[in-house]
Formats: structure tokens, sequence, C-alpha cells
């Protein structure tokens, strides 16, 4: 049996009613796609814009804490002679790929400790200069660590 034997007589002759308006077609139809995207464009290229302004500030910051990280740790080996001058090395080397030069590292010697910070200013940093609004702090990384043989 087929599938319209089963629907009742009355209910299969009827045709179903539109709710919704005829579909319009020609240069109308253009016209108001046109400015439906006019109208959704800027939101769109400002949440694109803020993923791209997000995903570069988060590297940024990855990066100034693992220049900070192997400051450190090139600073507390044994076999460092001049470990203020081969930390200030190893983060120059691990920045140098970001084309920032407004970084400011900070090696601090005391004692058995060492703490190596590096700091950008965010407004250097930012793609999109002040889009988003403008901000006055700094993005930094930090890591301290125990001198060996100490």
């Amino acid at each position: 049996m087929k599938l319209t034997e089963w629907i009742h007589p009355a209910i299969r002759g009827r045709r179903s009613r539109q709710t919704s308006r005829p579909r319009r077609e020609g240069p109308r139809a253009r016209g108001a796609a046109v400015v439906e995207f006019a109208v959704v464009l800027p939101l769109l290229l400002t949440i694109l814009f803020g993923i791209i302004e997000y995903g570069w500030v988060f590297m940024v910051r990855q990066t100034l804490q693992t220049s900070a990280r192997e400051g450190a740790r090139i600073a507390i080996l044994q076999t460092s002679t001049e470990p203020y001058t081969a930390a200030l090395s190893r983060i120059a080397d691990l920045m140098q790929p970001t084309g920032l030069t407004t970084y400011n590292p900070t090696v601090i010697l005391d004692g058995t400790t060492i703490k190596v910070e590096v700091t950008v200013p965010y407004n250097d940093v930012s793609l999109m200069g002040g889009f988003f609004g403008t901000h006055s702090y700094d993005l930094g990384g930090s890591c301290s660590m125990r001198k060996e043989g100490m």
C-alpha cells in the first residue's frame, strides 16, 4: 500500500495554506540582501578582528613567559660565568620572532634565587591600535629559580 492510501480522504485532497508571503524575485530581493549584508558586516568584522587581536596578545604573553623561564634557566646554571648577560641574550633570541623591540627584561640575582621578568607595554603589542580601547598596562612574564649547586 502507498502512504497516500493510509491518509484520510478528506485530508488527502487538501492543500496546505501558505502562511508566509510569496518569495520576492528580481532586483528587490538582491537589494534586500545587500542591505542585510551592510548591516551585519561591521559586526562580523569587529568579531573577526577581536579574535585576531586576542590571539596575537595571547601569543605575545606566552612568548614573554617562555623568555622569562628560559632566561632564568640559563642564569641558574653552574657553568654560567655571566648569568646576567647570558639571560639577556637568551631573552633577546626568544623575543626576536615577535618583532617587538620595546620589551624590558629585568634579572634580579638575590643570593641563591634568580628572578627574571620580561614586560612590554600593551599599546606596543596591539594590532588594532585604540580600536578596542587604549590600555596603559604592561603585559609580562616572570620566573624565579634557585641557583644550582648552592
